[in-house]
């Protein structure tokens, strides 16, 4: 095989396997459910074996060995499951389960160009069960299997039935209101006509079936101590590395370039309203309506192009909830505990990246979740819970913001020990430790309560790693925890991170972009209405007292003054911040361009923003300043004006 052929389908190798992968893994925790059953689910073994025989076909074309034998021989072993040659058992999912572990490191490395793993042991092991499944069969797999007086059914279609919408799936659907489908199979007749055969349990009354032979059904019986035929030698399906006619594959750094044009596009509009607004007075009313309907509709045809190009960047959250089921069975198996995984809301869609950012942050508070929420089975038993723990997987989605729950019903966060840990570890400890509190010890680098690593928990790094990914993505991390009853992380994102609506706000000569996701409400207020307290400033708002935080003093910015500021509201519950400004002076889409070199970035600061007119602006990251001054380190954000 030429190289050229090689590195023109790769990458569609390595997209197509990881669909099957995706595929695979749901089908492979259904199956387990289906241990010691005669017939498990036939769709979902259907499913798996046609996955792995996908997979095996273009692991072929590409020349990747390890990965076409493994694939080969999950593929051999699922066809008698599926043939009903044999029971599921334990040992042949964790067979399976193995194998996929194994087929997922080999495209990791063939992708990144590491040497492949070892795959012997898994290859052997799956030979072995095909083995021992043949042997256990003997010959079942083309004998014929004696029966209790069934059915045999024959549809013909033909171009009339299909007309009246008679079709396989309608007559299937019949022949199972009547009773159990034992088998089916397609016919070849003469010149190459086709019928379907089915074997059923029982069949409806003469009438019926008289009324069903019009639509091309015939109904025979089998009379006991009659045989089945044997089923007949699955053909290989055609596999192709290309998506079907529906759907085209687009490399995501494409569509990167794409929405930076988008970017570009957005800020000549705004130079061009811009402009407009310059010359209005000097324009007839007459010649100046037609250009004002003509920029709207840019604008509006400009903002659909841009949420229909992030529609296509979006992904379901499903991506990052399928692998953790069987994260949590390994742990599980290796802790002694019981352990089920509830999903909820996968179809939610954010970002194709921050669903590839995301992934280990997920994993890591996963990992957390068996670690150290939830509790053995006798513990478990003696608190008066039920013996299997849980752990809940959500996600949802509203205006441009997405959240994303891991949750557990286990013993939740010890207080106490985190802060003894704390204290010892040389943290500092507010007075008052509440969940905010405790999530911002947790995250500190190298923080952890446990005196040595295992495969559930890491040495630490794993939540400050957790907190940085999250806000590296504009999002924030809040934690909820009861002792005895269980801990609940959750994670807000944007559903995109290249243009978004924001606030602009003025500060003295200086001004300032907020995204609008990061923005609960907008409040004004009289100046007269602050009060003082303690070290800090509070204003009544919805009955409590909100604390103020003004802008102008935290960036080392003098302000213009003004009887009626303006403040952003961050954050809910008794976490909610006031960030002071001096005037909102509008709502504007803009484009953000993020600050990725470590030299100059700074916390409170997401990145800067082309107004149009030439002015840069920087963009605030509104939660980060709340953290920061709920923390009590709110100076690095003076920098932001350097």
């Amino acid at each position: 095989m030429s190289d050229e052929f090689l590195d023109r389908f790769l990458n569609d190798y390595y997209a197509e396997s990881e669909e099957h992968l995706a595929t695979i893994r749901r089908a492979l925790l259904t199956l387990e459910g289906g241990v010691g059953q005669a017939r498990p689910d036939p769709a979902v073994t259907e499913e798996l074996f046609r996955s792995f025989h996908s997979i095996k076909g273009i692991a072929a074309m590409v020349e990747h060995r390890e990965a076409e034998a493994l694939a080969h021989e999950m593929e051999s072993y699922l066809r008698t499951i599926r043939d009903g040659q044999v029971r599921v058992t334990t040992a042949g999912v964790d067979g399976l389960i193995t194998g996929t572990r194994h087929l997922e490191l080999a495209l990791g490395a063939h992708r990144s160009g590491e040497p492949q793993p070892d795959t012997t042991a898994a290859l052997s092991t799956l030979r072995a069960l095909s083995a021992a499944d043949e042997t256990a069969a003997g010959t079942a797999a083309s004998a014929v299997v004696a029966v209790d007086a069934p059915w045999r059914c024959v549809f013909t279609p033909s171009p009339g039935l299909l007309a009246r919408g008679i079709n396989v799936d309608l007559v299937r659907s019949r022949l199972r209101a009547h009773g159990e489908i034992l088998r089916a199979q397609p016919l070849i007749g003469d010149e190459g006509a086709i019928s379907f055969e089915f074997f059923v349990t029982a069949a409806p009354d003469a009438s019926v079936r008289d009324e069903w032979a019009a639509d091309g059904i015939v109904y025979a019986t089998v009379e006991p101590g009659d045989a089945l035929p044997p089923v007949p030698a699955a053909a290989p399906a055609e596999t192709s590395v290309l998506s079907s006619g529906h759907y085209v594959r687009v490399d995501l750094a494409k569509l990167d370039d794409l929405m930076r044009m988008i970017g570009d596009l957005v800020i000549m509009r705004a130079r061009l309203v811009d402009g407009l607004s310059a010359v209005e007075p000097h324009v007839p009313a007459s010649v100046w309506r037609p250009l004002q309907e003509t920029t709207a509709g840019i604008e509006r045809h400009l903002r659909d192009l841009r949420e229909g190009v992030m529609r296509v960047r979006l992904v379901p959250v499903g991506e990052i909830f399928r692998r953790m089921p069987f994260v949590v069975r390994d742990l599980a198996r290796d802790s002694g505990r019981r352990v089920k995984v509830e999903m909820r809301g996968q179809e939610t869609q954010i970002d194709k990246f921050l669903v590839e950012r995301m992934m280990d942050p997920a994993l890591h508070l996963v990992r957390n979740a068996m670690a150290h929420g939830l509790e053995p089975v006798d513990e478990r038993i003696a608190a008066g819970k039920p013996p299997e723990g849980t752990i809940w997987l959500t996600a949802s989605a509203a205006g441009e913001a997405a959240t994303i729950e891991i949750s557990d019903d286990g013993r939740g966060i010890d207080a106490d020990r985190v802060v003894s840990r704390a204290r010892a570890a040389g943290l500092a400890v507010p007075a008052v430790v509440d969940d905010g509190a405790l999530l911002d010890l947790i995250c500190s680098p190298g923080f952890s309560t446990r005196e040595e690593s295992d495969r559930a928990s890491g040495r630490g790094f794993g939540m400050a790693v957790v907190r940085r990914t999250v806000q590296e993505l504009g999002g924030s991390l809040r934690l909820s925890t009861e002792r005895g009853r269980g801990t609940r992380f959750t994670v807000e994102l944007p559903l995109t991170l290249a243009i978004t609506d924001a606030l602009l706000a003025r500060i003295g000569a200086h001004q300032f972009a907020v995204p609008q996701a990061a923005v609960r409400e907008v409040v004004e207020f009289e100046e007269a209405a602050i009060r003082r307290l303690e070290d800090g400033e509070v204003v009544p708002y919805r009955g409590v007292a909100l604390p103020l935080v003004r802008l102008s003093q935290l960036l080392g910015i003098e302000s213009a003054g003004g009887k009626r500021p303006h403040a952003f509201i961050v954050g809910q519950g008794a976490a909610a911040v006031g960030l002071v400004v001096d005037r909102i002076v509008g709502q504007r889409e803009i484009v953000v361009r993020s600050t990725i070199d470590p030299l100059i970035r700074v916390d409170g600061v997401a990145g800067a923003t082309d107004l149009g007119d030439g002015r840069v602006v920087l963009i605030l990251d509104a939660g980060a300043i709340a953290r920061a001054v709920r923390q009590g380190a709110a100076s690095p954000a003076r920098a932001a004006t350097a």
